[in-house]
């Protein structure tokens, strides 16, 4: 045994070690436990012990200090733990989902983890657990095109086809009207982020557009695909 444990089994205890070791329906760290204790009132030595009971020396010693302490019951419970970390606060997580749901700070498009997680001082697997249990996922956004044009999906089939399977010694040309020209807003209001869907946006905005003769400034709606060729 190691220095300073010292124990004497008693011929009670030897029984009940026994009846635990010998009980099919004992979970199996009991009977590594009492296997400990019964090699050891055998007098058999660590490395022997190890051996038996497959199991590390620091485990052979550490149960073998339980015993001594508290007994044949010591070696059928665990000891409590310390409590872990402390749940984040009711009134923290509705602030968060909040802010979540409102515009992000900046010129930034939407709220990551990183950001939010020094925005409201928790860390960033806080974070994504709170929003994974709110069903929120900032970073997704489903965009939407509304045409009333009754031709419009023979009109995407042949653009798009050109594309993908352009007709032979063809050359397709990509031009973008008044590229210079800022969007300003969308033509129709976006859903906002609910549980378990993300928010939407629509494809077409308004820019500005000079008009040559009067030189004054109109919106005119133009569509501004989100991804060029």
């Amino acid at each position: 045994m190691r220095e300073g444990v010292r124990f004497e089994v008693s011929a009670a205890d030897r029984e009940r070690l026994a009846a635990v070791a010998a009980d099919r329906n004992s979970p199996q760290k009991h009977v590594w436990r009492a296997a400990i204790i019964l090699a050891s009132a055998e007098g058999c030595g660590t490395a022997e012990i190890m051996r038996r009971a497959g199991v590390s020396k620091p485990c052979v010693w550490r149960w073998q200090q339980r015993f001594m302490e508290a007994g044949v019951d010591g070696l059928l419970r665990d000891k409590t733990r310390k409590p872990g970390k402390p749940q984040v606060p009711t009134e923290v997580v509705a602030t968060l989902v909040e802010r979540t749901l409102g515009e992000p700070p900046g010129e930034t498009t939407h709220w990551t983890s990183r950001a939010m997680a020094a925005a409201t001082g928790l860390a960033i697997s806080t974070v994504q657990k709170i929003w994974r249990s709110h069903g929120l996922q900032p970073h997704r956004l489903r965009r939407f095109k509304l045409s009333r044009d009754p031709d419009f999906a023979a009109k995407v089939r042949d653009v798009v086809g050109l594309y993908v399977d352009p007709p032979a010694h063809a050359v397709v040309l990509s031009v973008d009207e008044k590229s210079q020209i800022q969007a300003l807003d969308r033509t129709q209001p976006g859903l906002p982020m609910k549980r378990g869907k993300a928010g939407t946006m629509t494809h077409l905005c308004t820019a500005p557009v000079r008009q040559e003769r009067s030189g004054s400034i109109r919106q005119k709606s133009r569509l501004l695909p989100s991804i060029r060729p």
